[in-house]
């Protein structure tokens, strides 16, 4: 295949990802996201919005200066503040892309900006000027593009193309195309915009329709050569598209659609879980590429047919995006290396600290349970990764509950700052006593908006996983954790959560302190 048939995985993970409620990530966490999209061969990264906050600077420039072998990019808005901003924070990237937005659809101009369209059309002229000033690559986005009158799109386009910007990124920034309606978009750009050659076309689909992986590669049939994207679909509102799902089609379907992208999707599982670990969003087990069902068969018919031959029921190999087939079983016999190459196999290479920890953790579950499965080392993996440095960690927990006691009696202890202290307290249920010792011990206001249990295998010694969503003051944050005890997992991702919102509190005082010296300085 030829130049002209690569596709450019630009990845907004760590900025339009971290969007979603309760995706907030800490700096080591947001670092190793990066280095593990730069491993699968993302082009483009899009580290944040370095303006937003100053955790968002430092995230940025901490990616900028240790990811390597990829272009970073910082979003900013189509202000002179906003461009330096990103600028300074990009500024010990090997290569680097200032990407910058501003809305063209009639709906944004009147209610959300308050400009008229030329006002608009010569503030994004000018936001380019600037920020070629910092670097030569500049990306352009007319924020809800999909809703944009033609004429004036293109008029922006044409001009933000002769102003310097290098990629034009097309957004369906409310997720309300269709993919006919987003191809002819796109194809009327090409034919219309006199300079579109000299420019890649980009496109970033959001996913409210459930329409934002087809969108896409709608558009890339009619000529657009980049894919804005996020793994396992995160994003705002219903999300963007799903990387694993564009990589995986244009693989797949190479027959009907020439083209390819220079990612590696051996590590795709490996990317999924670690972002579904430390965000604590599960991945539903039928989502398309990497849910626990997609390579799962349970009717007779459809078994028959992959034992026999699995082209039969399968358009790709589990292989492909990083799963694997062992005949070595894990178990309370095995080993520490044997452990070892399993967690390779599944896309976590442990140091020898987290190898010891998670083996130990492996060997308590494996004397628990009859049969070890891939999951049960995964999400072991996965809860030990996001909890090494929290605030709040959970000591011991005792529940009483049954028909002949009542109420349910929980008794807590908590590990809080370094200094552990006790509680017991009552509820309804065995988990609304548990969490009430957490209120009590650590007192807040947020309310629980999701509690979510399912088994991550079959059997009644199961690990449990356990999702839980808290909101305080506009601020959501999720918490997922697994145990063969439901109420020690329940109460592990109530405290993960909780861990989460204090990070974001600090980040909010931060913000305002930062705000208030700009504020000052000017």
């Amino acid at each position: 295949m030829s130049d002209k048939d690569r596709v450019i995985i630009f990845d907004t993970t760590l900025r339009d990802g971290e969007q979603s409620p309760g995706c907030s990530m800490n700096l080591g966490e947001k670092l190793r996201i990066a280095e593990i999209l730069a491993g699968m061969g993302v082009d483009v990264i899009e580290a944040g919005f370095p303006i937003a906050s100053e955790g968002d600077f430092e995230a940025v420039s901490a990616i900028a200066s240790t990811v390597k072998g990829t272009v970073i990019c910082g979003l900013s808005r189509a202000t002179k503040g906003d461009i330096d901003r990103a600028a300074e924070a990009l500024k010990p990237a090997e290569r680097k892309r200032i990407h910058t937005f501003l809305s063209t659809s009639p709906l944004h101009m009147k209610y959300k900006l308050q400009m008229e369209p030329d006002d608009v059309h010569d503030a994004m002229v000018a936001s380019i000027k600037h920020a070629r000033q910092h670097t030569d690559d500049v990306e352009w986005s007319p924020e809800d593009g999909s809703r944009t009158e033609h004429d004036f799109l293109c008029r922006c386009v044409e001009s933000a193309i002769t102003a310097g910007a290098g990629t034009i990124n097309i957004p369906d920034t409310v997720g309300y195309a269709i993919p006919t309606e987003f191809a002819s978009l796109i194809e009327m750009l090409m034919n219309r915009v006199p300079n579109i050659d000299k420019a890649v076309i980009s496109v970033h689909c959001h996913n409210d329709l459930g329409l934002g992986v087809a969108n896409s590669l709608a558009a890339v049939a009619v000529g657009a050569r980049q894919i804005e994207c996020t793994i396992n679909g995160i994003g705002e509102r219903a999300g963007n598209a799903a990387m694993e799902e564009i990589v995986m089609a244009l693989k797949t379907r190479a027959d009907v659609m020439p083209y390819h992208t220079g990612i590696d999707t051996t590590q795709i599982m490996k990317a999924s879980r670690f972002l579904s670990g430390i965000t604590g969003l599960a991945v539903q087990p039928n989502k398309a590429i990497v849910g626990a069902n997609a390579f799962a068969h349970e009717s007779g018919i459809h078994q028959d047919g992959v034992l026999k031959n699995a082209e039969t029921y399968e358009i790709m190999t589990p292989e492909s995006v990083g799963l694997t087939k062992s005949n070595i079983v894990l178990g309370k016999h095995s080993g520490r290396h044997a452990f070892r190459e399993r967690a390779r196999d599944l896309g976590y290479d442990l140091g020898d600290n987290a190898l010891q920890s998670a083996f130990k953790r492996f060997k308590d579950l494996a004397d628990l349970k009859k049969e070890m499965f891939d999951e049960d080392i995964i999400a072991l993996i996965d809860d030990q990764v996001v909890g090494d440095d929290d605030t709040i960690q959970l000591v011991s927990l005792e529940v009483k509950c049954g028909t002949v006691h009542n109420p349910p009696n929980a008794s807590m202890t908590l590990k809080i700052s370094g200094s552990e202290c006790s509680y017991d307290a009552t509820g309804d249920g065995p988990v609304d006593a548990a969490f009430n010792c957490i209120k009590a011990l650590m007192p807040h206001e947020a309310n629980l908006q999701l509690y979510q249990v399912h088994a991550v295998t079959q059997g009644t010694d199961a690990q449990a996983e356990v999702s839980v969503r808290l909101e305080e003051g506009g601020r959501t944050v999720n918490g997922m954790a697994a145990d063969t005890d439901t109420l020690v997992a329940s109460c592990r991702a109530y405290i993960m959560a909780l861990n989460k919102l204090l990070v974001k509190r600090q980040k909010n005082r931060a913000g305002r302190a930062f705000g208030l010296a700009i504020s000052l300085s000017a």
